[in-house]
Protein backbone atom coordinates (compact mmCIF):
# COMPACT_ATOMS: atom_id res chain seq x y z
CA UNK A 1 0.00 0.00 0.00
CA UNK A 2 2.78 1.93 1.07
CA UNK A 3 5.27 1.66 -2.50
CA UNK A 4 1.47 2.28 -3.96
CA UNK A 5 1.09 5.63 -2.56
CA UNK A 6 4.48 6.54 -3.14
CA UNK A 7 4.21 5.74 -7.08
CA UNK A 8 1.09 8.12 -7.10
CA UNK A 9 2.78 10.85 -5.44
CA UNK A 10 5.94 10.53 -7.68
CA UNK A 11 3.54 10.85 -10.80
CA UNK A 12 1.76 13.75 -9.08
CA UNK A 13 4.80 15.54 -8.00
CA UNK A 14 6.50 14.46 -12.04
CA UNK A 15 3.22 16.63 -13.38
CA UNK A 16 4.13 19.22 -10.46
CA UNK A 17 7.54 19.93 -11.72
CA UNK A 18 6.05 20.57 -15.39
CA UNK A 19 4.46 23.63 -14.19
CA UNK A 20 7.07 24.59 -11.52
CA UNK A 21 10.72 26.29 -13.34
CA UNK A 22 13.34 25.28 -10.66
CA UNK A 23 16.56 25.88 -13.11
CA UNK A 24 16.80 29.19 -11.75
CA UNK A 25 17.43 27.86 -8.35
CA UNK A 26 21.01 27.14 -7.03
CA UNK A 27 20.71 23.00 -6.98
CA UNK A 28 23.73 23.95 -4.22
CA UNK A 29 20.82 24.11 -1.13
CA UNK A 30 22.33 27.69 0.10
CA UNK A 31 20.37 29.10 2.97
CA UNK A 32 18.46 31.71 1.02
CA UNK A 33 17.55 29.00 -1.75
CA UNK A 34 15.96 26.62 1.01
CA UNK A 35 14.11 29.58 2.55
CA UNK A 36 12.12 30.78 -0.61
CA UNK A 37 11.64 27.28 -1.19
CA UNK A 38 9.85 26.74 1.77
CA UNK A 39 7.99 29.89 1.38
CA UNK A 40 6.29 28.87 -2.15
CA UNK A 41 6.01 25.79 -0.47
CA UNK A 42 3.98 27.35 1.70
CA UNK A 43 1.83 29.38 -0.66
CA UNK A 44 1.25 27.21 -3.18
CA UNK A 45 -2.22 25.81 -3.46
CA UNK A 46 -2.22 23.27 -6.01
CA UNK A 47 -1.96 19.89 -5.13
CA UNK A 48 0.40 18.91 -7.83
CA UNK A 49 2.92 21.64 -7.34
CA UNK A 50 3.26 21.58 -3.70
CA UNK A 51 4.19 17.84 -4.03
CA UNK A 52 7.08 18.73 -7.04
CA UNK A 53 8.15 21.58 -4.54
CA UNK A 54 8.07 19.49 -1.53
CA UNK A 55 10.12 16.38 -3.52
CA UNK A 56 12.63 19.41 -5.00
CA UNK A 57 13.46 20.14 -1.57
CA UNK A 58 13.74 16.95 -0.50
CA UNK A 59 16.22 16.20 -2.93
CA UNK A 60 18.33 18.82 -2.95
CA UNK A 61 18.25 18.38 1.00
CA UNK A 62 20.06 15.24 0.32
CA UNK A 63 22.72 16.31 -1.85
CA UNK A 64 24.00 18.23 1.62
CA UNK A 65 26.61 17.24 3.71
CA UNK A 66 26.17 17.78 7.46
CA UNK A 67 27.36 21.54 7.85
CA UNK A 68 25.11 22.19 4.97
CA UNK A 69 22.10 20.23 6.56
CA UNK A 70 22.33 21.70 9.89
CA UNK A 71 22.29 25.54 8.29
CA UNK A 72 18.96 24.52 6.05
CA UNK A 73 17.83 22.80 10.08
CA UNK A 74 18.74 26.85 11.14
CA UNK A 75 16.68 28.17 8.28
CA UNK A 76 13.57 26.66 9.33
CA UNK A 77 14.25 27.24 13.47
CA UNK A 78 15.31 31.41 13.13
CA UNK A 79 12.49 31.63 10.09
CA UNK A 80 9.40 29.52 10.66
CA UNK A 81 8.41 30.31 13.73
CA UNK A 82 5.47 31.48 15.61
CA UNK A 83 3.97 34.57 13.68
CA UNK A 84 4.80 36.58 17.20
CA UNK A 85 2.97 40.05 16.04
CA UNK A 86 -0.36 37.76 14.45
CA UNK A 87 -0.72 35.71 18.11
CA UNK A 88 -0.28 39.21 19.94
CA UNK A 89 -3.24 40.30 18.05
CA UNK A 90 -5.63 37.07 18.23
CA UNK A 91 -4.45 36.95 22.14
CA UNK A 92 -5.91 40.37 22.67
CA UNK A 93 -9.04 39.49 20.44
CA UNK A 94 -9.83 36.39 22.84
CA UNK A 95 -9.53 38.72 26.53
CA UNK A 96 -11.83 40.88 25.03
CA UNK A 97 -14.66 38.31 23.22
CA UNK A 98 -13.42 35.43 24.91
CA UNK A 99 -15.73 32.69 23.06
CA UNK A 100 -15.03 29.63 21.09
CA UNK A 101 -14.35 31.49 17.88
CA UNK A 102 -11.47 33.63 18.88
CA UNK A 103 -10.05 30.92 20.67
CA UNK A 104 -9.74 29.07 17.93
CA UNK A 105 -8.27 31.93 15.75
CA UNK A 106 -5.80 32.36 18.72
CA UNK A 107 -4.77 28.69 18.84
CA UNK A 108 -4.01 28.77 14.79
CA UNK A 109 -2.15 32.12 15.22
CA UNK A 110 0.20 30.49 18.01
CA UNK A 111 1.09 27.45 15.43
CA UNK A 112 4.52 27.98 14.65
CA UNK A 113 4.86 27.84 11.01
CA UNK A 114 7.23 25.13 10.92
CA UNK A 115 4.35 22.86 11.63
CA UNK A 116 2.32 23.55 8.07
CA UNK A 117 5.80 23.31 7.04
CA UNK A 118 6.36 19.56 7.85
CA UNK A 119 3.17 18.94 6.97
CA UNK A 120 3.25 19.90 3.57
CA UNK A 121 6.61 18.30 3.43
CA UNK A 122 4.87 14.93 3.87
CA UNK A 123 3.23 15.57 0.31
CA UNK A 124 6.22 14.41 -0.98
CA UNK A 125 7.10 10.76 -2.11
CA UNK A 126 8.29 9.12 1.15
CA UNK A 127 7.99 12.49 3.04
CA UNK A 128 7.16 10.96 6.20
CA UNK A 129 10.37 8.69 6.41
CA UNK A 130 12.28 11.53 4.74
CA UNK A 131 11.22 14.08 7.66
CA UNK A 132 11.94 11.18 9.86
CA UNK A 133 15.72 11.64 8.73
CA UNK A 134 15.67 14.95 8.71
CA UNK A 135 14.68 14.92 12.95
CA UNK A 136 17.51 11.98 12.89
CA UNK A 137 19.67 14.98 11.70
CA UNK A 138 18.50 17.54 13.82
CA UNK A 139 18.90 14.65 17.02
CA UNK A 140 22.83 14.68 16.34
CA UNK A 141 22.95 18.35 16.70
CA UNK A 142 20.58 19.36 19.58
CA UNK A 143 23.12 19.71 22.13
CA UNK A 144 25.18 22.03 20.17
CA UNK A 145 22.15 23.94 18.85
CA UNK A 146 19.75 25.11 21.96
CA UNK A 147 17.87 26.91 19.75
CA UNK A 148 16.37 23.71 17.48
CA UNK A 149 14.62 23.16 20.68
CA UNK A 150 11.33 24.63 19.78
CA UNK A 151 11.64 22.86 16.33
CA UNK A 152 12.49 19.70 17.75
CA UNK A 153 9.06 19.71 20.00
CA UNK A 154 7.18 20.55 16.42
CA UNK A 155 8.39 17.50 15.20
CA UNK A 156 7.74 14.95 18.50
CA UNK A 157 3.74 17.21 18.11
CA UNK A 158 3.53 16.04 14.67
CA UNK A 159 5.01 12.53 14.91
CA UNK A 160 3.09 11.87 17.67
CA UNK A 161 -0.24 12.18 15.90
CA UNK A 162 1.14 10.52 12.48
CA UNK A 163 2.35 7.25 14.66
CA UNK A 164 -0.82 7.26 16.78
CA UNK A 165 -1.04 3.88 18.06
CA UNK A 166 -4.42 3.61 15.74
CA UNK A 167 -2.15 3.14 12.50
CA UNK A 168 0.71 1.00 13.52
CA UNK A 169 0.27 -2.60 12.33
CA UNK A 170 1.63 -5.41 14.44
CA UNK A 171 3.35 -7.86 12.62
CA UNK A 172 5.15 -11.26 13.12
CA UNK A 173 8.36 -11.66 12.20
CA UNK A 174 9.44 -15.10 10.58
CA UNK A 175 11.62 -17.01 8.34
CA UNK A 176 9.18 -16.44 5.19
CA UNK A 177 9.47 -12.66 6.12
CA UNK A 178 11.00 -10.39 3.08
CA UNK A 179 14.70 -10.66 3.29
CA UNK A 180 15.03 -7.02 3.41
CA UNK A 181 12.85 -6.72 6.65
CA UNK A 182 15.39 -9.49 8.12
CA UNK A 183 18.44 -7.55 7.27
CA UNK A 184 17.04 -4.33 9.01
CA UNK A 185 16.23 -7.05 12.04
CA UNK A 186 19.48 -7.76 12.11
CA UNK A 187 20.76 -4.26 11.44
CA UNK A 188 18.37 -2.38 14.10
CA UNK A 189 19.10 -5.38 17.20
CA UNK A 190 20.05 -2.81 19.91
CA UNK A 191 20.69 -5.22 23.14
CA UNK A 192 22.23 -8.39 21.84
CA UNK A 193 24.02 -8.39 18.42
CA UNK A 194 22.97 -10.51 15.99
CA UNK A 195 25.68 -12.11 14.93
CA UNK A 196 24.62 -12.98 10.99
CA UNK A 197 21.70 -14.80 9.06
CA UNK A 198 21.71 -18.15 11.47
CA UNK A 199 21.99 -16.30 14.56
CA UNK A 200 18.45 -14.76 13.22
CA UNK A 201 16.76 -18.05 12.33
CA UNK A 202 17.35 -19.22 15.68
CA UNK A 203 16.09 -16.31 17.10
CA UNK A 204 12.60 -16.58 15.09
CA UNK A 205 12.36 -19.57 13.64
CA UNK A 206 12.14 -22.15 16.50
CA UNK A 207 8.66 -23.21 17.86
CA UNK A 208 9.19 -21.33 21.18
CA UNK A 209 10.72 -18.20 20.01
CA UNK A 210 9.03 -15.21 18.48
CA UNK A 211 9.66 -11.64 16.92
CA UNK A 212 6.98 -8.87 17.06
CA UNK A 213 7.26 -5.59 14.98
CA UNK A 214 5.45 -2.90 14.72
CA UNK A 215 5.03 -0.82 10.97
CA UNK A 216 3.46 2.47 9.94
CA UNK A 217 1.49 2.32 6.30
CA UNK A 218 3.88 5.66 5.27
CA UNK A 219 6.66 3.24 6.14
CA UNK A 220 5.53 -0.34 5.70
CA UNK A 221 8.59 -2.18 4.90
CA UNK A 222 10.70 -0.44 7.50
CA UNK A 223 9.70 -1.64 11.21
CA UNK A 224 9.77 1.25 14.17
CA UNK A 225 10.01 -0.93 16.90
CA UNK A 226 10.50 -4.90 17.63
CA UNK A 227 10.47 -6.81 20.73
CA UNK A 228 12.33 -10.51 20.42
CA UNK A 229 10.14 -13.39 22.59
CA UNK A 230 11.55 -16.50 24.34
CA UNK A 231 8.61 -19.10 25.40
CA UNK A 232 9.81 -20.92 28.06
CA UNK A 233 8.80 -23.46 31.46
CA UNK A 234 9.92 -21.08 34.24
CA UNK A 235 11.85 -17.87 34.16
CA UNK A 236 15.06 -17.41 32.89
CA UNK A 237 18.08 -15.65 34.70
CA UNK A 238 20.79 -15.30 32.28
CA UNK A 239 20.59 -14.50 28.66
CA UNK A 240 23.15 -17.03 27.71
CA UNK A 241 20.63 -19.98 27.29
CA UNK A 242 18.34 -18.19 25.30
CA UNK A 243 21.17 -17.22 22.96
CA UNK A 244 22.78 -20.62 22.74
CA UNK A 245 23.31 -22.27 19.76
CA UNK A 246 22.49 -25.98 19.55
CA UNK A 247 19.51 -25.66 22.68
CA UNK A 248 16.89 -27.74 22.48
CA UNK A 249 13.76 -26.41 21.56
CA UNK A 250 10.35 -26.87 23.63
CA UNK A 251 6.99 -27.95 22.36
CA UNK A 252 5.21 -23.81 23.16
CA UNK A 253 2.49 -25.80 24.44
CA UNK A 254 4.61 -26.54 27.35
CA UNK A 255 5.89 -23.48 28.00
CA UNK A 256 3.98 -21.15 30.74
CA UNK A 257 6.40 -17.97 30.28
CA UNK A 258 6.42 -16.10 27.96
CA UNK A 259 10.10 -13.56 28.21
CA UNK A 260 10.23 -10.48 26.40
CA UNK A 261 14.63 -10.45 26.10
CA UNK A 262 15.00 -7.41 23.47
CA UNK A 263 13.33 -4.57 22.59
CA UNK A 264 14.69 -2.39 19.97
CA UNK A 265 13.49 0.79 18.94
CA UNK A 266 14.83 1.19 15.12
CA UNK A 267 14.10 4.87 14.41
CA UNK A 268 16.23 7.39 16.03
CA UNK A 269 14.34 9.89 14.34
CA UNK A 270 11.27 8.64 15.96
CA UNK A 271 13.01 9.01 19.59
CA UNK A 272 10.65 10.73 22.06
CA UNK A 273 7.55 9.13 20.45
CA UNK A 274 6.69 5.65 22.61
CA UNK A 275 5.83 2.58 20.54
CA UNK A 276 6.93 0.28 23.27
CA UNK A 277 4.18 0.13 25.78
CA UNK A 278 1.52 -0.70 23.42
CA UNK A 279 4.18 -3.20 21.69
CA UNK A 280 4.44 -5.22 25.05
CA UNK A 281 0.56 -4.82 25.45
CA UNK A 282 -0.82 -5.70 21.94
CA UNK A 283 1.86 -9.24 22.20
CA UNK A 284 0.73 -10.51 25.30
CA UNK A 285 -2.65 -10.66 24.25
CA UNK A 286 -1.70 -12.13 21.13
CA UNK A 287 0.24 -14.84 22.56
CA UNK A 288 -2.24 -15.31 25.55
CA UNK A 289 -4.86 -15.69 22.25
CA UNK A 290 -2.56 -18.15 20.75
CA UNK A 291 -1.11 -20.14 24.04
CA UNK A 292 -3.72 -20.15 26.82
CA UNK A 293 -1.54 -22.21 29.02
CA UNK A 294 1.28 -19.09 29.33
CA UNK A 295 0.80 -17.95 32.87
CA UNK A 296 3.47 -15.93 32.99
CA UNK A 297 5.10 -12.42 31.29
CA UNK A 298 8.74 -11.16 32.35
CA UNK A 299 11.21 -9.68 30.75
CA UNK A 300 14.74 -10.19 31.02
CA UNK A 301 15.77 -6.46 30.78
CA UNK A 302 19.93 -4.88 30.83
CA UNK A 303 20.65 -2.52 33.29
CA UNK A 304 22.53 0.32 31.30
CA UNK A 305 22.66 2.52 34.29
CA UNK A 306 24.38 0.91 36.88
CA UNK A 307 27.61 1.57 35.99
CA UNK A 308 27.38 5.08 34.75
CA UNK A 309 25.99 5.83 38.06
CA UNK A 310 28.60 3.67 39.91
CA UNK A 311 31.14 5.62 38.41
CA UNK A 312 29.24 8.85 39.67
CA UNK A 313 29.51 7.69 42.68
CA UNK A 314 32.92 6.55 43.09
CA UNK A 315 33.88 10.18 41.64
CA UNK A 316 33.76 13.35 43.06
CA UNK A 317 30.31 14.95 43.65
CA UNK A 318 28.57 17.98 43.80
CA UNK A 319 29.40 19.84 47.21
CA UNK A 320 26.82 18.30 49.95
CA UNK A 321 25.90 15.46 48.12
CA UNK A 322 27.64 12.57 50.00
CA UNK A 323 28.51 8.88 47.96
CA UNK A 324 25.59 6.30 48.71
CA UNK A 325 28.15 3.86 48.95
CA UNK A 326 29.74 2.65 52.29
CA UNK A 327 33.57 1.03 52.53
CA UNK A 328 32.66 -2.29 52.00
CA UNK A 329 30.48 -1.25 48.65
CA UNK A 330 33.12 1.05 47.41
CA UNK A 331 36.07 -2.18 47.46
CA UNK A 332 33.83 -4.25 45.73
CA UNK A 333 32.78 -1.68 42.94
CA UNK A 334 36.52 -1.15 42.97
CA UNK A 335 37.30 -4.88 42.33
CA UNK A 336 34.18 -4.89 39.69
CA UNK A 337 35.66 -2.19 38.03
CA UNK A 338 39.00 -3.91 37.52
CA UNK A 339 37.37 -7.18 35.98
CA UNK A 340 35.15 -4.61 33.85
CA UNK A 341 38.11 -3.57 32.13
CA UNK A 342 39.28 -7.01 31.02
CA UNK A 343 35.41 -7.57 30.05
CA UNK A 344 35.00 -10.13 32.64
CA UNK A 345 32.47 -10.47 35.69
CA UNK A 346 33.10 -9.76 38.91
CA UNK A 347 34.59 -12.28 41.42
CA UNK A 348 31.87 -14.15 42.72
CA UNK A 349 33.05 -13.43 46.42
CA UNK A 350 30.95 -9.72 46.12
CA UNK A 351 27.84 -11.35 44.63
CA UNK A 352 26.20 -10.22 47.55
CA UNK A 353 27.29 -6.57 48.17
CA UNK A 354 26.86 -5.70 44.34
CA UNK A 355 23.60 -7.47 44.28
CA UNK A 356 22.23 -5.63 47.50
CA UNK A 357 23.62 -2.65 45.81
CA UNK A 358 21.52 -3.30 42.20
CA UNK A 359 18.60 -3.35 44.34
CA UNK A 360 19.34 -0.57 46.49
CA UNK A 361 20.02 1.26 42.89
CA UNK A 362 16.29 -0.05 41.60
CA UNK A 363 14.64 1.17 44.22
CA UNK A 364 15.95 4.45 45.20
CA UNK A 365 18.90 5.70 42.80
CA UNK A 366 16.96 9.07 40.74
CA UNK A 367 18.03 11.32 38.32
CA UNK A 368 17.98 15.27 38.58
CA UNK A 369 14.02 15.29 38.00
CA UNK A 370 13.50 12.57 40.57
CA UNK A 371 12.91 9.57 37.86
CA UNK A 372 14.51 6.02 38.55
CA UNK A 373 17.99 6.78 37.19
CA UNK A 374 17.80 3.49 34.82
CA UNK A 375 16.57 4.17 31.57
CA UNK A 376 14.88 0.55 31.03
CA UNK A 377 13.57 0.93 35.04
CA UNK A 378 11.49 4.12 33.68
CA UNK A 379 10.20 2.32 30.39
CA UNK A 380 8.98 -0.89 32.15
CA UNK A 381 7.77 0.62 35.41
CA UNK A 382 6.28 3.30 34.04
CA UNK A 383 4.20 0.71 31.76
CA UNK A 384 3.13 -0.64 34.53
CA UNK A 385 5.65 -3.58 35.47
CA UNK A 386 6.37 -5.35 38.70
CA UNK A 387 10.50 -5.09 39.98
CA UNK A 388 10.75 -8.88 40.00
CA UNK A 389 14.14 -10.13 40.30
CA UNK A 390 17.91 -8.79 40.51
CA UNK A 391 20.47 -11.52 38.25
CA UNK A 392 23.71 -12.45 39.35
CA UNK A 393 26.37 -12.81 36.56
CA UNK A 394 23.22 -12.65 33.84
CA UNK A 395 25.15 -11.53 30.84
CA UNK A 396 28.75 -12.45 30.99
CA UNK A 397 28.97 -10.26 27.18
CA UNK A 398 31.92 -7.21 26.82
CA UNK A 399 28.86 -4.69 26.70
CA UNK A 400 27.07 -6.53 29.84
CA UNK A 401 29.76 -6.14 32.13
CA UNK A 402 30.73 -2.93 30.98
CA UNK A 403 27.01 -1.88 31.45
CA UNK A 404 25.84 -3.22 34.38
CA UNK A 405 28.94 -5.66 35.75
CA UNK A 406 26.76 -8.40 34.10
CA UNK A 407 23.55 -7.96 36.20
CA UNK A 408 19.87 -8.47 34.52
CA UNK A 409 16.94 -8.14 35.73
CA UNK A 410 13.14 -9.66 35.10
CA UNK A 411 10.06 -6.88 35.39
CA UNK A 412 7.18 -8.98 35.20
CA UNK A 413 3.62 -8.17 33.67
CA UNK A 414 0.53 -9.49 35.90
CA UNK A 415 -1.90 -8.60 33.37
CA UNK A 416 -4.76 -7.93 35.95
CA UNK A 417 -2.29 -5.22 38.08
CA UNK A 418 -0.73 -3.32 34.89
CA UNK A 419 -2.71 0.02 34.89
CA UNK A 420 -2.78 -0.14 38.79
CA UNK A 421 0.69 -0.17 39.38
CA UNK A 422 1.04 2.80 36.26
CA UNK A 423 -0.85 5.05 38.46
CA UNK A 424 0.98 4.30 41.18
CA UNK A 425 3.98 5.06 39.26
CA UNK A 426 3.40 7.58 37.49
CA UNK A 427 0.96 9.99 40.48
CA UNK A 428 3.32 9.00 43.47
CA UNK A 429 6.25 7.70 42.13
CA UNK A 430 6.20 4.37 43.61
CA UNK A 431 8.16 1.54 42.34
CA UNK A 432 6.15 -1.89 42.98
CA UNK A 433 8.49 -4.76 43.65
CA UNK A 434 8.82 -7.98 44.66
CA UNK A 435 9.92 -8.57 48.11
CA UNK A 436 12.69 -10.44 47.50
CA UNK A 437 14.37 -7.39 45.77
CA UNK A 438 12.78 -5.42 48.75
CA UNK A 439 14.68 -8.15 50.95
CA UNK A 440 18.31 -7.44 49.10
CA UNK A 441 17.75 -3.96 49.92
CA UNK A 442 16.71 -4.31 53.22
CA UNK A 443 20.03 -6.72 53.42
CA UNK A 444 22.37 -3.74 53.05
CA UNK A 445 24.60 -2.48 55.76
CA UNK A 446 26.55 0.73 56.88
CA UNK A 447 25.18 2.28 53.61
CA UNK A 448 25.57 6.16 53.91
CA UNK A 449 22.73 7.41 51.89
CA UNK A 450 19.83 5.38 49.44
CA UNK A 451 18.62 8.31 48.08
CA UNK A 452 20.19 9.61 45.01
CA UNK A 453 20.31 12.12 42.65
CA UNK A 454 22.52 11.06 39.59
Amino acid sequence: MSTLFNDILSTIAERGRSMIDFSGRDRKGETGSFADLFEQLLSERGEASGVAIAREIFERYAELDARGRAEVIDVIADRFGVDLEAARVAAERFLEVPDDGAGRKMSEASEPRRQELFRRLNLAPNGTALLVSMRKDLLKGLRENPDWAATNSDFIHLFGSWFNRGFLVLRRIDWQTPAAILEKIIRYEAVHEIHGWEDLRRRIDPPDRRLYAFFHPRLSDDPLIFVEVALTTDIPTAIPPILADGREPIDPRKATTATFYSISNCQSGLAGVSFGSFLIKQVVEELSRELPNLKTYVTLSPVPGFVKWLNQQMGELPEGEASALNDVEREAVTRAFAHAEAAELPAGEDEQVLTQLAASYFLNARDRKGRPYDPVARFHLGNGAILERVNWAADPSARGVQQSLGIMVNYRYEPDEIEVNHEAFVKEGRIVAAPRVHRLQRGRSGASRDLVAG
